[in-house]
């Protein structure tokens, strides 16, 4: 079963979970997390349920997937360091909340998940299972938020922050994609094209019954707000 011909899917690279998921995290404090994180470091910043966490880049450009919990209840967090793009979800396969891994395939330079359930594909931004036994469904989002960890404390200042402790040997005060993200390259193919933009500007979206709009970095960042109607 498949919705995207498994042709569109390329290798990455690493092999299935060759980029390990962290799936048993652990939190530090702020005051802890203050020893290793600068404020201008972007962290992912969960607020779900009355339980608040940050994830922050450094670690998930190691892992890319955090299948941790909130209560009895488990949250899929999921970074793309090729698209830049940090979404969270319910991980709800066939009625189970099952965990996640990176196949090691990449469909349009983004992360292509698997659940550990039925072995489908499901590539993140999509949130859809395209490839596999469970192809169709369709995962829940959770609001998720993109800031600067100086800011998210602020907030926050009893937010819990992944720890680097993560059972994997890896530099965490450095990234392995720094040339690629600030580069013109897209490097595994795309499977459209659109010149309006070019591929890797980081673009805010908004998609909502069926129409989307993409608003540029750069654009924002100019006027500060934008009322629009879609």
């Amino acid at each position: 079963k498949y919705i995207i011909h498994p042709s569109e899917i390329l290798s990455g690279g690493p092999p299935k979970d060759g980029i390990p998921s962290i799936d048993n995290p652990l939190f530090n404090s702020v005051q802890e997390a203050n020893e290793w994180l600068n404020d201008d470091d972007l962290i992912l910043g969960l607020n779900h349920n009355g339980v608040v966490k940050a994830y922050p880049h450094r670690i998930l450009n190691w892992h890319e997937i955090v299948n941790d919990k909130v209560g009895k209840d488990l949250v899929l967090i999921t970074y793309c360091p090729l698209c830049r793009t940090g979404i969270a979800f319910n991980p709800v396969v066939n009625g189970k909340q099952v965990e996640f891994g990176t196949s090691g395939k990449l469909f349009n330079s983004e992360l292509v998940m698997y659940d550990r359930l039925t072995d489908s594909y499901w590539p993140q931004t999509l949130g859809k299972a395209v490839i596999g036994p469970a192809t169709g469904q369709v995962l829940e989002k959770i609001p998720l938020d993109t800031v600067e960890w100086g800011n998210w404390k602020k907030t926050h200042p009893d937010t819990l922050v992944l720890s680097k402790k993560t059972g994997k040997l890896r530099n965490y005060d450095s990234s392995p994609y720094e040339y690629f993200q600030t580069s013109d390259e897209v490097g595994f193919g795309l499977t459209f094209t659109d010149t309006r933009l070019k591929p890797k500007v980081i673009v805010y979206g908004i998609a909502l019954n069926d129409k989307a709009k993409a608003y540029s970095e750069d654009v924002v960042n100019s006027v500060k707000l934008i009322n629009d109607e879609l």
